[in-house]
């Protein structure tokens, strides 16, 4: 059910909704992350002070030093964040793929309940949140068991992204409330869908349609898995 689930994600990457979906939400994070990289050299300039002297000579490198210090500093963090931010950034907009995939494949169901623009804002700010904390966690613990460092990103972003992702598929068709219930429910078959979310977010680029693949896997696999329930 997973992998084809996945595979069927796969089949529709070339619809134009999801292709808007990936450019905006990129866009908008190396857009938000360049932003952030201005905004910690303009505060760093405030803070070195001008003028200092050593041995009654003016240190003029000390300001630049510490410019393209921060600069390869914001970089690195680019790297480690892209991800974390452009999967919460990209969630606010994946109504749209989700209903793409129920165009496409789930034509007989009635129009879903969108996610107010508001709840969507605030769903993305908590996912961020929680996306940057996990994976710092995850990349300290990964400094302690180096040799398992790959599972517990895996582990962890897989959690994140399969408890993310499905409830974005379930709140749409059954509310907020019964969308926690039945992630609880399902919570081992989400976990593993997720895994498989995680494992690519080590591959540049490829990482970057995951946040689309992600709301694609896990649209089919709410409707699978609510297909599976007995009736009555």
């Amino acid at each position: 059910m997973i992998l084809s689930s996945f595979l069927a994600a796969i089949g529709q990457l070339g619809d134009a909704r999801f292709r808007k979906v990936l450019i905006f939400g990129v866009g908008l994070t190396i857009a938000l992350l360049v932003g952030a990289t201005a905004g910690f050299l303009w505060l760093l300039d405030g803070i070195i002070p001008e003028g200092v002297t050593l041995f009654g000579r003016e240190i003029t490198a000390l300001d630049d030093f510490a410019s393209w210090a921060a600069i390869g500093l914001m970089l690195l963090l680019s790297v480690f964040l892209m991800v974390p931010v452009a999967s919460a950034i990209t969630s606010m907009f994946l109504d749209d793929v989700a209903q793409a995939v129920e165009d496409k494949h789930y034509p007989q169901l009635p129009p879903a309940t969108p996610v107010p623009f508001g709840d969507a804002v605030r769903d993305t700010v908590n996912f961020l949140g929680v996306l940057i904390l996990a994976n710092i966690v995850a990349l300290i613990l990964g400094l302690i068991f180096l040799p398992a460092w790959l599972f517990i990103f895996w582990g962890v972003n897989g959690f994140l992204l399969g408890r993310e992702y499905y409830t974005l598929a379930a709140i749409r068709r059954v509310g907020r409330a019964e969308a926690k219930r039945l992630r609880s429910r399902n919570m081992g078959t989400i976990w593993l869908a997720g895994i498989l979310m995680a494992m690519p977010l080590s591959v540049p680029l490829v990482n970057l349609v995951i946040p689309i693949l992600g709301a694609a896997t896990f649209t089919h696999l709410f409707h699978r898995l609510q297909a599976r329930v007995p009736s009555g």
